[in-house]
């Protein structure tokens, strides 16, 4: 006879008995600062008594528990959960339910669990740091009579098929009620519901993994409960509320049935089951279960038979689809809608005489028309990338039937080669322009990132290519593409030479690469512009005229470049020195850091990091020009960025439901004195461990303004004050892997979003761990309250200078800082022959705390402190030059 069942009991105000004929548990997570921007903006302005009143709609809205979460970067999260949970406890309306405590830090949860009326639940512990720290929060759980919601998490990660989700709660339920002596009925296992219908074969049984686990657990863990939040299933489906509601209900039928009842629900993202249209329930059915090895294909197919407002009739939504052939592919290119291509590609293969001419013809009028209404202004870069996605998966269809009919080769009007030069890892701007230049029917021929000079010369050769497209992004890379000009010279060659990326400009290119190479070097400073140039390149009719009228253009560029340039002066830099910037060592105040020596963070959640995203350049990377949040009203790019917007917005939230990306972070607080007027010697015990070199401005100013260098921040050796300097490194793995997984699905657009939300990771990373260095582990600005604006403007105590920007230009000190802080041995970055950080969406530099610290420009340097700095750095001149030729004066 089985055991008498345990039932949990939970309160607020009013008892919560969970028994087996009790309905499902709804969850009202709307307190949540992850989970929702107004109750997030309310609590940062501190308007707790609104706040209260969202609690207070969830509870009138059938919320029987309410999840409370205040996880944000810029929020006392200990205190505003206890502030919160104390305002709750004096309104009976709210307080009559129990609370769910949630929190991925302990001291929060602890300190709710202090405060909080009647029994709650913690949400969450697992055993994700192994089982000595699980049991010891158990017991704490357990010593305050709460109950506990426990993740499906191991040390070797999440749970994401069926065997690994019961072997994890087998585990966890043996160690809490074994070894703990944990109430088995307080337990409540969140199995991990992930989205199905991605695409990928391994998320099929994404659903009915969860379903048929959950049901095990039920049968096999006694008086257990679980829990999930119900939205994750429906992922795939973002901006489809039909589906997506109906995709719910599916879900939740099955769920319930086999045993889950608690969980995070909208109840206006539901639908009623039965009132579900037949045809939508089969093809929901087909993937929620795994019933059809074509279920994802036939649903997303469907799915745009019902997109759109509900009451909106599919004869209505699809409307175009009774359009003639040409006239739908070229809708499907110009709105990127992929869903009916391959369709249509079939129509037109048999419509015309070779599978070749689809291309050719119906796919290539329809991006004739994108590149038309593109080079208007009226699409932008998202949009024609989002075409390039189209166009991709229709080539991929017809690729087979054109490798069958070998009687002739597509072809392209140009093939151009594609490099991010030597030494150097960025090319999200490299591979916008090889998409644009792909819609327009150039064959590309992309060698990646980090090529070495002699392969992109073979390359060209080989390919016979029409044009080379150079990217950099650090200040070497400049280096690397003057040295390849000068080769492609030396080798005779007549190939076209177009230079991009973020450290180019028309300056550099006039002046430092064109001089080197008879034919054509033009700079293209964005997509938008690549068409346009490579076609003027490749016209055998008007090339020539074109490129001569490019050449005497850089020339006069040139002329009155280097004219502008000896206009200006320069002072000797022992008079530089003489003019440093001078605090006042006695009266300032220095705060010795709480917690000297070298940290590593690998446990910090990619959620905790999007309070800190600036999102500006994330704009920018897509050619829409503009600051967040204005950008999204802009007359001209509004809506295609608000669009833009929300793909990224469904992304991020993705790749943190996957755990797709994984921060790591080094960073060290040590003693520091200046030496020598431009050294800052770093010790530890008094004892030198390094010496970061710091260059001064020499640009001649009025007098009383002061020529900088970084080393002006910190104490002088003699002034026998112990100062402190610190140093990190942020960094963000898996953009690559993440992105070639939409590469192989022919999505570009997803892929270069991708590396663009990693960089955007990587700088709030970066601002993140500045922030907890501030009011923490240095702890000078302890009382720190700012919001992310200030944040953004730099308006906090200190800076954060980096190697290779403006104030300390010169990429070598980056390897002070690895040996300081064994960069990659810590976290695994590692820096390529040109000092480039790989993975590329990485972040590393300097924290100074002096409170007249500032920002500035080193500006152009002459040879009397290039000389110093070979002395100083013990390396050669011809070294030194190397490093800091950009900003060695002409004069």
């Amino acid at each position: 006879m089985s055991e008498e069942r345990r039932n949990m009991k939970l309160s607020g105000l009013e008892p919560l008995i969970v028994t087996p004929e009790s309905n499902f548990i709804n969850v009202g997570e709307r307190t949540n600062v992850a989970g929702s921007r107004k109750f997030l903006r309310l609590i940062k302005e501190e308007k707790f008594d609104e706040a209260l009143a969202i609690a207070r709609h969830q509870v009138d809205g059938g919320a029987q528990i309410i999840d409370i979460n205040m996880d944000d970067g810029l929020i006392e999260g200990k205190e505003a959960m206890v502030r919160f949970l104390n305002l709750i406890a004096s309104e009976p309306d709210i307080a009559r339910v129990p609370i769910m405590i949630d929190s991925s830090k302990w001291e929060i949860i602890e300190a709710g669990l202090q405060v909080v009326q009647g029994k709650s639940v913690v949400n969450s512990i697992s055993l994700k740091e192994g089982e000595e720290k699980f049991i010891w929060e158990a017991t704490q759980i357990k010593r305050y009579g709460a109950a506990v919601i426990i993740m499906a998490f191991d040390e070797l990660g999440q749970a994401d098929t069926y065997e690994r989700r019961i072997e994890i709660a087998e585990r966890s339920y043996r160690v809490l009620v074994d070894t703990v002596g944990f109430p088995p009925e307080d337990i409540i296992f969140d199995l991990n519901i992930f989205p199905v219908a991605t695409g990928m074969e391994e998320h099929r049984r994404n659903a009915l993994d969860f379903i048929e686990a959950t049901r095990w657990v039920r049968e096999n863990l006694p008086h257990v409960s679980v829990s999930g939040g119900v939205s994750n299933v429906s992922f795939s489906f973002r901006g489809n509320n039909t589906v997506r509601e109906a995709m719910h209900s599916v879900f939740l039928y099955y769920a319930i049935k086999a045993g889950m009842n608690i969980g995070i629900v909208n109840p206006t993202m539901l639908e009623v089951y039965d009132d579900i249209p037949e045809d939508l329930l089969e093809h929901i059915e087909d993937v929620v279960l795994d019933r059809r090895d074509d279920a994802t294909e036939r649903l997303l197919e469907f799915a745009e038979t019902v997109k759109g407002n509900k009451k909106e009739s599919s004869e209505k939504v699809l409307e175009w689809r009774s359009l003639p052939l040409q006239e739908r592919i070229t809708h499907s290119l110009v709105k990127g809608i992929d869903v009916f291509i391959e369709e249509d590609a079939e129509e037109a293969r048999l419509s015309v005489a070779k599978p070749l001419h689809v291309i050719e013809g119906h796919l290539m009028t329809g991006m004739n028309v994108v590149g038309d209404l593109f080079g208007e202004g009226k699409m932008f870069l998202p949009q024609v990338v989002k075409s390039a996605r189209v166009m991709k998966k229709a080539v991929a269809y017809l690729n087979p039937y054109i490798e069958a009919d070998k009687s002739e080769e597509q072809q392209a009007i140009g093939k151009i080669l594609m490099a991010t030069v030597k030494g150097d890892v960025h090319d999200i701007g490299k591979n916008i322009v090889s998409v644009v230049l792909g819609c327009n029917n150039y064959e590309i021929v992309d060698l990646g990132v980090m090529v070495p000079p002699e392969k992109i010369i073979e390359t060209a050769k080989n390919e016979k290519v029409d044009a080379i497209g150079l990217s950099g992004l650090i200040t070497p890379s400049l280096d690397e593409m003057v040295y390849l000009a000068k080769e492609m010279e030396r080798q005779n060659l007549q190939i076209p030479l177009l230079i991009g990326g973020a450290t180019t400009s028309k300056a550099h290119t006039a002046v430092k690469i064109d001089t080197q190479y008879k034919n054509a070097v033009v700079h293209v400073n964005d997509a938008s512009r690549a068409v346009t140039v490579v076609g003027d390149l490749l016209n055998k009719e008007t090339s020539n005229e074109y490129v001569t009228k490019l050449k005497k253009d850089y020339e006069d560029f040139r002329d009155k470049f280097l004219k502008r340039g000896k206009q200006k002066h320069y002072i000797p830099i022992e008079e530089a020195r003489e003019r440093k910037f001078k605090i006042d060592w006695n009266a300032t105040n220095i705060t010795k850091p709480k917690e000297l020596g070298v940290q590593k963070l690998e446990q910090v959640s990619l959620k905790d990091l999007v309070p800190y995203f600036d999102w500006s350049p994330f704009f920018r990377s897509w050619d829409l020009h503009g600051k967040y949040p204005a950008i999204l009203e802009d007359k001209v790019v509004g809506e295609e960025a608000t669009n833009l917007y929300k793909d990224a917005q469904e992304m991020l939230q993705q790749i943190i439901e996957d755990q797709a990306l994984k921060p790591k972070a080094v960073f060290g607080l040590f003693e520091a004195n200046s030496i020598n007027d431009d050294d800052i010697s770093v010790q530890k015990k008094g004892k030198e461990v390094a010496v970061f070199r710091t260059l001064r401005q020499q640009l001649k100013k009025r007098e009383g303004k002061p020529s900088f260098a970084l080393a002006d921040f910190i104490a002088p050796e003699e002034t026998e004050r112990t100062d402190y300097i610190g140093a990190f490194c942020t960094a963000i793995f898996g953009a690559d892997e993440l992105a070639l997984r939409y590469k192989e699905n022919h999505d570009d657009y997803s892929a270069i979003m991708a590396q663009a939300i990693a960089d955007r990771f990587a700088e709030a990373f970066a601002e993140y761990l500045h922030h907890r260095v501030r009011t923490k582990h240095w702890g000078y600005a302890s009382e720190e309250n700012l919001t992310n604006n200030e944040l953004i403007k730099e308006a906090y105590k200190g800076i954060r200078p980096a190697p290779g920007y403006p104030a300390c230009p010169d990429h070598l000190e980056k390897e002070t800082i690895w040996k300081l802080l064994q960069v990659e041995s810590a976290i695994g970055v590692t820096l390529t022959e040109s000092l480039a950080m790989w993975p590329a969406a990485a972040v590393s530099g300097y924290y100074f705390a002096n409170s007249e610290a500032a920002y500035f420009g080193l500006g152009k340097i002459t040879d009397d402190q290039v000389r110093d700095y070979a002395e100083r750095k013990n390396i050669s001149l011809e070294k030194a030059r190397k490093w800091l030729h950009p900003n060695i004066s002409d004069n």
